[in-house]
């Protein structure tokens, strides 16, 4: 059976403009083939008349670190001349396309002649940057999706049309790269003044002067906000540039932690970098966040826009390159490495061996360990972040002790796990009357599908066995669920539909499940071949398997949608029997179309009239045939084909008249003509729902926990699981041993990372608890170890915040100002005060504390 020729329609939100639909998801939606691949296939089955290939690039990204895939979703880019900046025209480009390439796609939507000269800035707000390097790919100029670009094109006299940048009173500046070490004729205060005289007086010829002469001007690759008077140091907020808010919300917490930021604004840095270490990023990273970190220092800008940042850390860490949200403190892990190698003191690294503490004290055994980690990491990092952990493995066969001590930069700290969750399903009863209700029910977190029947069942009164679980995406079934099967195969996000299937009959008859899914048949204007599209709500039929015919499956199906489709119409319009003949449930349907509804005479008014149907020898009609004559033929409401599990592809027609064999959850599609579903298809009804009360009843608070409970949580003795065994050398094989890790000394800067966040295969998860944290006077020297430790008590610096759930939410920061010791909110570009009442909250993510000075 042929699938017909390739038809892409289903993948678009705009034909017009190829613009993808959002969250199309791979090898479910759509599958990736090369070039040759592609051919082959239209060769063997064609493409629809018109529809060109969906083409996408394999992306690169890293410096050091390779990592390839392919670029599905498109950049856009919105377009537009300086002359007219709010008429934009949307455009899609590759990440590996260039800047010169957007430029002459600019040329030829705007009817720019080629000898005229143009210069390509992009805008964010009210800031603007020139895109002044024209081979640079499109990532590496740190354009964002939705960005907007402007083309400027230069005056027949020489001069470019800057009126439009001036307005607003807004500084703009042809930028010009020059090292930042080799000038010291202008401070950073000085060339300030003058850029904000010369804005003052609207003095542009001056400033291309200035700028042209070569004297020494710096312009730094981060776009500002000038303020019209100095503000306080520090108080400057991040520009979010497209789902960076994790970046920021980094930053900000670093930013604010002293003794680094006044290791950078005193150019203590610049005699460290250390640009030959292998495992560094030859010293980049470093005078990025160096410059960043003066930008926000200087007192002169309400905020800044970290595109040169952000570009650095996306050529070193292609996890980071694009656009997508991210982890902050995955962000910050790779920052404090990053800068900690830049800013290594060591230039060659000596070779050492590891040694085994073989009954020695720990005291010998820490100071050995820190010894030789400071022979190979001495850097700014390493002595304000950088602690000591102690490790105990216990063999549980020969007792054989192993204890090391290992160098730590954050603690990462797991939370008391919730023993059960609450999950919102929606039960479909076997009666078809009834609508589906949706329940909240209450599981046990590490539960399997039939506790979840279990407690539906409770609240509903439908038989747990008599439940099948599965979980619906784009009108289809993407999961039917095992009774055995895990709960965490089950996000929070996923839509779960719990269908009640009809008990077996007495006389103990086998029955076969079946999925239902309804398709609409439509005819494609550019060919004469039909297509079809997946609507409504799948259906799980119960059918006995000695009727298994066409016919029965027809009166099932029609049964089961009697609630929303017109019963007037269905009564009088369908009327299905047996029959000796042959249907094929792919095509067969009677030609012409539905007539329109109209008014008869003579007291009919008001009904609704139908076609007449004569008798019909037409393929795929049923007729109905009793023991004195042949009636005239009904049109169906719809025919049957059998499907692959997806719904997308045909796999067989259906005889009519024999017994049919299916397997339990085979795929059967319900074909609609576009005519019949719109007169008889009831959509709101066929959509509606019910709630229980169990959906309108509070949950439950949330627990709060204490901080020093996290603590006690992370030195607590666990056993191995059977994946993750320690090898014994002593028993010479691997072992579940204990483990049980302490604190031996802690750093001068301690970063407390929350453990909210939980991956399996199958499951993420955001636990969104209350922990009550101290904002000073953390007493950490009770869970440290080293007999002879001095005071370990902590202040908070620093808080970055994590709002919403997994994959999707927000981040942002308070902090504690170095200079005026008062606590502000950093989100994105907006600053504010805060109050310390506010800084406790379930969306703390990452913690700051500073150790107190020794008395």
């Amino acid at each position: 059976l042929s699938p017909g020729p390739i038809d892409n329609s289903g993948l678009f939100s705009d034909l017009e403009t190829q613009s993808l639909k959002e969250h199309l998801i791979d090898e479910l939606d759509y599958i990736l083939v090369p070039t040759e691949a592609w051919n082959k296939l239209v060769s063997w089955y064609g493409c629809i008349d018109g529809q060109q290939p969906i083409v996408r690039k394999v992306v690169e990204y890293g410096l050091f670190v390779k990592h390839c895939k392919v670029e599905v979703y498109l950049l856009e880019l919105q377009l537009c001349e300086s002359s007219d900046p709010d008429n934009a025209v949307r455009c899609h480009f590759s990440k590996a396309d260039t800047v010169a390439t957007i430029e002459k796609e600019m040329r030829k939507l705007f009817n720019i002649p080629a000898e005229k000269e143009t210069r390509l800035w992009n805008r964010y707000m009210n800031t603007y940057e020139q895109l002044s390097k024209l081979d640079s790919t499109v990532q590496d100029a740190g354009l964002y999706q939705g960005q907007v670009v402007l083309i400027e094109v230069r005056n027949d006299d020489g001069t470019w049309p800057e009126q439009h940048f001036l307005a607003n009173h807004k500084l703009i500046i042809d930028c010009v790269m020059i090292n930042v070490s080799k000038v010291s004729t202008y401070t950073s205060h000085s060339w300030c003044s003058i850029l904000a005289t010369l804005k003052q007086q609207k003095n542009v010829g001056g400033l291309n002067n200035f700028i042209k002469q070569g004297s020494g001007f710096v312009c730094n690759s981060y776009n500002c906000r000038d303020s019209a008077s100095l503000s306080q140091p520090g108080l400057c907020g991040l520009s979010n540039l497209g789902n960076t808010c994790f970046m920021n919300s980094a930053l900000q917490c670093l930013s604010n932690t002293p003794p680094l930021t006044d290791y950078f604004l005193e150019d203590k840095y610049e005699a460290e970098i250390n640009q030959n270490n292998p495992l560094g990023m030859r010293g980049e990273i470093a005078e990025a966040y160096a410059e960043l970190i003066k930008q926000m220092w200087s007192g002169r800008q309400s905020y800044v826009a970290p595109r040169m940042f952000k570009t650095q850390v996306g050529r070193f860490a292609p996890q980071f390159s694009g656009y997508q949200q991210q982890d902050s403190q995955e962000l910050l892990a790779f920052l404090l490495d990053g800068l900690h190698e830049d800013l290594n003191r060591v230039k060659k690294k000596p070779y050492l061996e590891l040694k085994d503490a073989n009954g020695r004290p720990d005291s010998e055994v820490a100071k050995e360990a820190w010894e030789n980690h400071r022979l190979r990491n001495d850097s700014i990092i390493v002595d304000i972040f950088h602690g000591l952990f102690k490790s105990t493995l216990v063999c549980p066969e020969c007792s054989k002790i192993s204890v090391t001590f290992d160098p730590f930069c954050y603690l990462t700290l797991p939370l008391p796990l919730r023993r059960d969750r609450a999950m919102e399903v929606t039960l479909v009863y076997a009666d078809p009357q009834y609508r589906p209700v949706q329940y909240r029910v209450v599981v046990p977190m590490m539960g399997a599908i039939s506790d979840l029947c279990e407690s539906l069942s409770k609240l509903s009164g439908v038989p747990a066995g008599n439940m099948v679980v599965t979980d619906v995406y784009n009108h289809r079934f993407h999961k039917i669920f095992q009774m055995d099967e895990g709960l965490n195969h089950i996000m929070p996000k996923d839509d779960i539909f719990v269908y009640e299937v009809r008990k077996p009959s007495e006389d103990g008859s086998e029955h076969i499940t079946l999925s239902v899914y309804f398709r609409e048949k439509t005819m494609r204007q550019s060919s004469n071949t039909s297509g079809t599209v997946l609507f409504g709500q799948p259906l799980l039929i119960s059918v006995p398997k000695q009727k298994l015919t066409v016919d029965h499956l027809y009166s099932v199906v029609l049964e089961q949608i009697s609630r929303y489709v017109k019963l007037p119409l269905v009564e009088e319009y369908s009327v299905p029997c047996p029959d000796k003949g042959t249907c094929n449930g792919s095509n067969g349907v009677v030609e012409g179309d539905i007539e329109e509804m109209e008014h008869q005479d003579g007291g009919q008014e008001g009904k609704e009239k139908l076609p007449e149907v004569n008798p019909c020898h037409a393929e795929g009609c049923m007729q109905i045939e009793s023991a004195r004559d042949l009636q005239p033929c009904k049109k169906q409401l719809f025919t049957f084909s059998l499907v692959n599990s997806s719904g997308t592809s045909e796999i067989n027609s259906l005889v009519e008249g024999k017994i049919l064999k299916l397997n339990a959850f085979s795929a059967l599609a319900v074909d609609w003509d576009s005519d019949t579903r719109r007169l008889l298809f009831d959509e709101q009804e066929a959509q509606a729902f019910e709630k229980h009360g169990s959906m309108l009843q509070p949950q439950k608070k949330k627990s709060v926990v204490a901080l020093t409970d996290c603590i006690e949580l992370f030195t607590t003795m666990e056993t191995l699981g059977e994946h993750d065994p320690w090898y014994c050398p002593n028993c010479k094989k691997h072992q579940q041993a204990t483990k049980k890790f302490d604190l031996w000394s802690l750093p001068r800067i301690l970063v407390v990372h929350l453990k909210r966040f939980s991956y399996s295969r199958y499951w993420r998860d955001k636990l969104d608890t209350v922990v009550e944290f101290p904002i000073r006077g953390l007493n950490m020297s009770e869970f440290v170890c080293d007999p002879r430790a001095g005071s370990y008590v902590y202040d908070l610096i620093a808080v970055s915040n994590h709002y919403g759930v997994m994959g999707v939410g927000h981040y942002a920061a308070y902090a504690k100002n170095k200079v005026t010791g008062k606590w502000y909110y950093f989100d994105d570009s907006s600053v504010s005060v805060a109050s310390e009442d506010q800084i406790v909250t379930k969306a703390a993510y990452v913690l700051f504390y500073q150790r107190r000075n020794s008395e």
